[in-house]
């Protein structure tokens, strides 16, 4: 027991005063003592940066993620540490839902293109590979009524997981994915040679779909039929778990008001997905980041 607590154990039957003279303690500095203990220590500077991160990623980091945005910022601490703030403060990152692929409807009379990714090792830069597909996202057709799908054609660049080009419908016509297609075309620009990969879905057999891939010199790949993730992504469950994750962020459990409003949220998302979410398989950079990564060091270690 230090000085200090001896006179605050014993001041309700002896004065502070005299006590000070008989342990030869400057009143003025016990006082001080008292004053600094009352008030609540600094919180330190990690845990703040922690707490802020899981705020600014909407819940959407784990400690492994969040364990990279610290680090990025200059504090050197595990992911048990940062497991413990979050307990701490009751916070817990969203846990996305398991994923049942709905795939779109094949016919079987169109002749197929094959899968150019099987046995090919994965793709070094960008805009070699492009993998498409579309999934289903709930909304509310009208208030006090049912809910119906919009539906999201969405194309990811195989080697940094970005999302080049993307599109979004309250219907399934045959140009959504050519539509999304075309976006990315524009705005990428990638050299011939492209692998244009997706499952065996109509609007991938389509004749306007494969005029568009043959037009910008690109060439189709399909999966075999009944297996849509048919080596798209480095391992089934890595597709299944970004649209997963994908689909648990962009909801976060309900369901759009409408098509406008889905429209502004997915641009947003698919905005922050790109720029500043990290990725596990991407050594926790985001795509844009790790896109720019590679762009360094080809230049600095050219070929």
């Amino acid at each position: 027991m230090s000085t200090y607590q001896h006179i605050a154990q014993r001041q309700a039957q002896v004065p502070v005063r005299q006590l000070c003279q008989v342990l030869r303690v400057a009143p003025s500095a016990y006082y001080a003592w008292q004053r600094d203990r009352r008030q609540p220590t600094a919180e330190p500077a990690w845990q703040v940066a922690v707490r802020e991160a899981f705020a600014y990623h909407s819940q959407r980091y784990g400690t492994r993620r969040l364990r990279a945005e610290v680090q990025a910022q200059g504090h050197a601490v595990g992911r048990w540490r940062i497991r413990r703030v979050l307990k701490a403060h009751g916070l817990r990152a969203q846990q996305p839902r398991s994923f049942v692929p709905r795939t779109t409807d094949s016919d079987p009379a169109v002749r197929a293109a094959p899968n150019r990714l099987l046995g090919q090792p994965a793709p070094t830069a960008p805009n070699q590979v492009w993998v498409g597909d579309i999934t289903y996202l709930p909304y509310r057709v009208r208030p006090r009524q049912g809910g119906g799908w919009l539906y999201l054609a969405v194309w990811l660049d195989r080697c940094s997981r970005k999302i080049v080009g993307w599109d979004v419908r309250d219907t399934m016509p045959e140009d959504l994915v050519s539509e999304a297609l075309r976006r990315a075309l524009v705005v990428r620009r990638p050299p011939a040679g492209l692998v244009i990969h997706s499952d065996q879905g109509s609007q991938y057999t389509a004749t306007r779909f494969k005029a568009l891939v043959a037009k910008h010199g690109a060439q189709q790949s399909m999966s075999r039929r009944g297996n849509c993730y048919d080596n798209a992504l480095p391992g089934t469950t890595h597709a299944e778990s970004f649209w997963s994750r994908f689909k648990a962020e962009l909801l976060d459990g309900g369901s759009f008001p409408g098509l406008a409003e889905a429209k502004l949220e997915i641009s947003h998302h698919i905005a922050y997905y790109n720029a500043v979410r990290r990725h596990s398989s991407l050594g926790y950079l985001a795509p844009n980041h790790f896109e720019t990564h590679l762009q360094t060091t080809s230049q600095l270690c050219p070929a």
